[in-house]
């Protein structure tokens, strides 16, 4: 996205037509009426990365148009970026300008912010990171007591306080603290996280029993849901996000949640009865867990075939969708035995044609 594309005025005619353009879709499917909800129009990204141009004397922060990758686009500043990127962005390239060993070779910045102030700064560097990088760094971080720095290199990574930020998340009046990591997933778009969260409450509202859920990540969904469901059995495929997960679970007082790391595929493959239930599962209760609803937040590429068949033998399903594509072939696919009950349309990525799409799922009656 070119800093060009961030038009706050034009914000609800592109609205419109993403609802649109979902809206032709989805028209071969029978679902309820959608439920739009929009973005901030600006400063709504709490992560951004940028290139570091040099020139000369002079360095500036990049971004690149796809249909021309070899020309920089200056941007001074990043309309989409949170308030504090911003504010970041020109104190740190002054920082770092007439310091040698910070300035030199340093080709990218990643920003990572939360909405409680919090931020974390990558140095993205094409060279070694030394003792003197590391005294450097220590003296620029001493500018910025409030923000946490770390130094990327080949096979290097350098922290200097930590790697991560703590976000704190309001979602139906109660607060939700996530410890979000360096350089692993989180939603972008805070505020539409917390629309997503809470409509992720309301739609399950009437449910009642336990709680099944796949791609977890770092328990974003699963650790409010907790509280409308007896047990939660969460499963995701990154260390990183598992620790997390578990991680936050245990800061926000959950003690109903038991988060399990493994591929979604083999989750399926042992529910489904085509391979042994493994200890990891076993040990987290899943052959005593009565699921009355399974979440699932795939990647782009959806559910594969072994999913679709374990979600549709639970009642209700909650899919998060970050494709509309491949979500319409798994509701195509669940159609013979679920009925869309709830539909949702997540503007996350504003000024892009990308959408976040909810759907809420019940067992028809003859099935």
């Amino acid at each position: 996205m070119r800093p060009d594309q961030i038009q706050p005025e034009m914000y609800q005619e592109q609205l419109q037509k993403k609802q649109s353009d979902l809206a032709s879709l989805m028209a071969t499917l029978s679902l309820p009426e959608m439920e739009v909800y929009e973005s901030a129009s600006s400063h709504y990204r709490m992560r951004a990365e940028f290139r570091i141009w040099h020139d000369g004397d002079d360095l500036f922060y990049a971004m690149f148009d796809s249909a021309d990758p070899r020309t920089p686009i200056r941007t001074d500043q990043f309309l989409a970026a949170s308030s504090l990127i911003n504010e970041l962005m020109p104190k740190l390239l002054d920082a770092v300008r007439d310091v040698p060993v910070l300035r030199y070779k340093l080709f990218q910045v990643d920003f990572l912010t939360t909405t409680t102030g919090e931020a974390l700064i990558s140095l993205l560097y094409h060279k070694p990171i030394d003792d003197e990088w590391n005294l450097a760094a220590q003296q620029l971080n001493k500018l910025f007591p409030a923000c946490h720095f770390i130094g990327r290199s080949r096979k290097k990574k350098q922290i200097l306080t930590r790697d991560f930020v703590m976000e704190t998340l309001t979602v139906g009046g109660q607060k939700f603290h996530y410890q979000q990591v360096e350089n692993s997933f989180t939603q972008p778009n805070a505020g539409i996280n917390e629309k997503m969260l809470e409509w992720a409450l309301d739609v399950t509202k009437e449910a009642s029993g336990d709680l099944l859920e796949m791609y977890c990540g770092n328990g974003n969904f699963s650790i409010p849901l907790a509280r409308q469901f007896k047990r939660v059995v969460a499963t995701e495929i990154s260390k990183v996000s598992v620790n997390s997960a578990q991680l936050n679970i245990a800061i926000n007082g959950m003690d109903n949640v038991q988060v399990v790391k493994m591929a979604s595929e083999d989750v399926s493959a042992a529910l489904n009865g085509d391979a042994e239930l493994p200890k990891s599962l076993l040990q987290a209760g899943v052959s005593e867990l009565s699921p009355s609803v399974v979440l699932v937040d795939p990647p782009r590429a959806g559910l594969d075939d072994a999913t679709v068949e374990l979600i549709r033998k639970i009642d209700s399903i909650l899919y998060i969708s970050c494709n509309p594509e491949t979500l319409k072939a798994n509701l195509e696919a669940l159609s013979s035995t679920h009925n869309v009950v709830r539909y949702a349309m997540f503007d996350q990525f504003p000024y892009t044609h990308h959408v976040e799409t909810g759907v809420y799922l019940e067992r028809k009656t003859n099935s």
